[in-house]
């Protein structure tokens, strides 16, 4: 494996508060880059100065869109230690988006030591306040100079980082959820399953039409029917349903979520039954008419759990449903705790999900 290099920056930037910014507003100091090209595969692994990047105006990805990216986090233990939360497995995740869209496969070797090296260096921007974090965001883009549709030929790999406050800067709070019916994300077939700039820009125009009616986010159904429950926009969906953990099973279709891993691994180890299966709107209706919907969350990297207080399926004969009286399930309450103290080490970490920086 090649050594990676270091160019240091010819001066440092000034520590913000977090707690006074926007998430993803403010970059550390450096970040990691590798290039590709058919004649060298991977190469000239280097942490480098956080810049701006140059780029052809028939730069591939912005014609095509062939972009894929992951988004993880580093934290302070309670004793000090800096760490970053299943860092393995979203670098391992980033190469199965990669196969999706053609990208060449990254070195994962070369890829985490290159990720646990720029943390070591920029160990003193990860803030250490209750919920914060430093959030990475490694990602691929296609930066061939040719406006003719075909797979690109070179790409760059970047890693950038970026010190966020806590998610529930004003509690840990439910949010409203619109069940979608008409618009689609994702297809069998499709980049369902890929963590790609594409299935971003598909969710967007669903999404800022449930803003405009009072809800903070979309929960897609299938392309087919709109009839089976898929994912939410930035994370995956959970129920708790007769005391059963119950998701959508991975068909293709949504992401295979580090947190949702997270999540069902530490539900199954509780003792609850967890299933992995096609949900339909009309049973998770007549579950919650029955009283057997008990709780409604979402898990991913940003917010860790997100408890849905309230939903609604249907636009013209709309179901509005209220969960736990429009509060946090104990459930839900209870894994976000429980993860939470795992990101500081005031839990024993018996997974190996807590990775040493240094």
């Amino acid at each position: 494996m090649a050594e990676i290099k270091f160019v240091k920056a010819p001066a440092l930037k000034e520590k913000v508060d977090v707690s006074t910014i926007g998430f993803g507003t403010c970059f550390t100091d450096y970040m990691f880059r590798m290039d590709y090209s058919p004649e060298e595969g991977w190469h000239g692994a280097s942490i480098v100065p956080y810049e701006d990047i140059k780029v052809s105006p028939a730069n591939t990805t912005l014609h095509y869109g062939q972009a894929i990216f992951e988004g993880c986090k580093a934290y302070v233990t309670r004793d000090g230690k800096p760490v970053v939360f299943r860092g393995k497995d979203h670098i391992a995740r980033l190469n199965r988006s990669a196969r999706i869209l053609d990208i060449p496969q990254v070195p994962f070797d070369e890829a985490y030591n290159g990720l646990i090296k720029l943390l070591s260096i920029e160990k003193d921007w990860i803030p250490n306040g209750p919920g914060q974090s430093l959030y990475i965001r490694p990602f691929i883009f296609a930066s061939d100079s040719f406006l003719g549709v075909s797979v690109s030929q070179t790409y760059v790999f970047l890693i950038i980082l970026s010190p966020v406050a806590a998610y529930y800067a004003h509690g840990f709070a439910p949010v409203k959820i619109m069940v979608e019916d008409h618009y689609s994300r994702a297809c069998q077939g499709g980049l369902g399953a890929a963590k790609t700039a594409a299935n971003y820009a598909a969710s967007l125009h669903a999404g800022l039409y449930a803003h405009e009616k009072g809800y903070d986010q979309v929960l897609w159904t299938d392309a087919a029917e709109h009839k089976w429950i898929g994912e939410v926009g930035s994370m995956n969906i959970l129920f708790k349903i007769d005391g059963k953990i119950v998701t959508p099973e991975l068909d293709g279709t949504i992401l295979d979520g580090i947190t949702r891993r997270t999540v069902l691994q530490i539900a199954r180890d509780w003792g609850y039954s967890v299933e992995e299966r096609k949900i339909s709107v009309d049973e998770l209706v007549e579950a919650y008419k029955s009283g057997k919907l008990e709780e409604v969350f979402g898990s991913g990297t940003a917010a860790v759990i997100s408890p849905v207080g309230e939903l609604i399926c249907g636009k013209e004969n709309p179901v509005h449903m209220v969960l736990n009286g429009g509060k946090i399930g104990p459930f839900a309450y209870k894994m976000y705790d429980y993860i939470d103290k795992l990101h500081t080490g005031e839990i024993e970490d018996k997974y190996g999900f807590v990775e040493p920086v240094e």
